[in-house]
């Protein structure tokens, strides 16, 4: 899309806010005269007089044209609601301070009516606008040609996220190698040429973003290319070699005037951390008081099945490493860890898969309850107790920890969950001790809405039964 294009569509969404902001105060007009304490108009006027809707469209515009609400790409929901949030709130603040300085009664319900409407509209229409686009499977952002520098290990991960992330409208063109002869496809892109063709292909393929995804050591040559080529029309982006900051949460900061890339240990914030505490006590709690008669049923359901006793507990890696007891409803005949080795399979690449369809323990409830995933209900009790989340890293078994690499001792810097991302991305289709990398992208992207999002994909990988035995 070309840059008129772009400025046409950046006009089309600021006039949209534009619209919808008159809109919350028209509204707040109509239902703030309805609200308890509303304090009855003595001067005749029931609706906001037309020189506010004046003056709350320059304070809005003026916020809106000076915030970064439409210059930033690819954020996050979380972010663009929480930029907007900020946004809306500093121009309201701005609002209550011009209307204090001009002979205009204005009563304080209807500005704080209209602030609350005005939140829910802008920030409700941009969740609606993803929620569409990933529906129809559309770009939420113009379209973009991607020149991806490097076909190593990290040339390839970013391929996979862009095919990720569609979303983001990022477009495929190909890379650029020394080492791989043009014409060869990796991750089912061409290899377009040489580094030192940069130009002419920016050119030719009309990129406009050149990633480069190089080793470190192989950057010099690259910036010396660049320094020829300083007219190139295209952004240049940098990964990071992921082997090396995959295990920290990184911020691109200014540190002294000077632009550095903060490594920061993969772990939560204490207020964080403390509102993942609050939301798994309210969550929880509220659960097993609903769920009740389902466990009652599935506790009877087990003990006519098979003998034995109805809950299962099993030692588990929490977080920081600590050690602790881990329920569940029994869905195996009775001392089934006596029979471990028929759970393991070692694969052809040696790496080892501890769960399969075929497991011979399984019992008949117990393969409803597994496929069903209702046996995971009792680990709420541990969430209670602290020693587990809703969301998170799924505890594993300590001898299977036992032979992770360093690097993935970090998947226990947080508190380990009953579902988590790598739950509703495959289930037991992937095995979560060879894919860690699951549980990193989790934890270097928490937030609150993050877990609502997985606690309600959930619901969806639970009812297709996927990967679940």
């Amino acid at each position: 899309m070309t840059e008129r294009s772009r400025a046409g569509l950046t006009l089309l969404h600021f006039a949209l806010d534009i619209a919808l902001t008159e809109l919350a105060l028209f509204l707040a007009g109509v239902l703030s005269p309805l609200l308890p304490f509303t304090v009855p108009a003595t001067d005749g006027q029931a609706h906001p007089a037309p020189i506010l809707y004046l003056l709350v469209a320059a304070v809005w515009s003026m916020a809106l044209l000076l915030s970064p609400v439409y210059s930033a790409r690819d954020r996050r929901a979380v972010d663009e609601a929480q930029t907007m949030f900020i946004l809306l709130t500093l121009a309201t603040l701005a609002l209550a301070s011009v209307l204090f300085f001009i002979p205009l009664r204005v009563p304080r319900l209807l500005i704080l009516t209209f602030y609350l409407l005005d939140l829910a509209l802008l920030i409700g229409y941009r969740l609606a606008l993803r929620v569409s686009l990933r529906l129809l499977d559309r770009p939420r952002y113009t379209r973009r040609r991607v020149l991806i520098v490097g076909t190593g290990p990290v040339g390839r991960d970013t391929v996979r996220m862009i095919k990720r992330h569609g979303w983001s409208g990022l477009e495929m063109a190909g890379f650029l190698d020394d080492d791989v002869p043009p014409g060869t496809e990796v991750e089912g892109y061409p290899v377009l040429g040489r580094m030192e063709e940069i130009g002419r292909l920016v050119e030719s393929e009309g990129i406009e973003e050149v990633v480069v995804a190089l080793p470190t050591h192989a950057y010099d040559r690259f910036f010396r290319l660049l320094d020829s080529s300083k007219t190139l029309p295209a952004r240049i982006r940098i990964v990071p070699d992921h082997i090396k900051t995959a295990l920290f949460r990184t911020a691109a900061e200014e540190f002294a005037g000077v632009p550095m890339i903060t490594l920061r240990q993969p772990t939560l914030e204490p207020s964080e951390r403390l509102l993942k505490r609050a939301f798994d006590l309210i969550v929880g709690g509220l659960m097993l008081i609903l769920i009740s008669p389902v466990l009652l049923l599935i506790a009877i359901a087990i003990r006519l099945d098979s003998p034995g006793p109805i809950l299962f507990k099993q030692r588990r890696v929490g977080e920081n490493g600590k050690i602790f007891w881990m329920y569940k409803f029994r869905s195996m005949v009775q001392d089934a860890e006596r029979h471990e080795a028929k759970a393991v399979r070692v694969q052809q690449d040696g790496q080892i898969l501890y769960k399969f369809p075929d497991d011979p323990r399984v019992t008949r409830v117990g393969r409803f309850i597994r496929r069903t995933s209702l046996d995971e209900l009792p680990q709420l009790f541990n969430v209670l107790k602290g020693e587990m989340s809703l969301v998170g890293p799924r505890p594993e078994l300590p001898w299977l920890v036992e032979q992770y690499e360093p690097w993935q001792w970090q998947r226990f810097s947080v508190p380990q969950g009953i579902t988590g991302w790598w739950q509703v991305n495959g289930r037991s289709d992937k095995p979560m001790h060879l894919y860690t990398d699951e549980d990193l992208f989790y934890i270097q992207n928490y937030s609150l809405l993050l877990d609502i999002q997985i606690l309600w994909r959930t619901i969806g990988a639970v009812l297709k039964g996927k990967g679940a035995y």
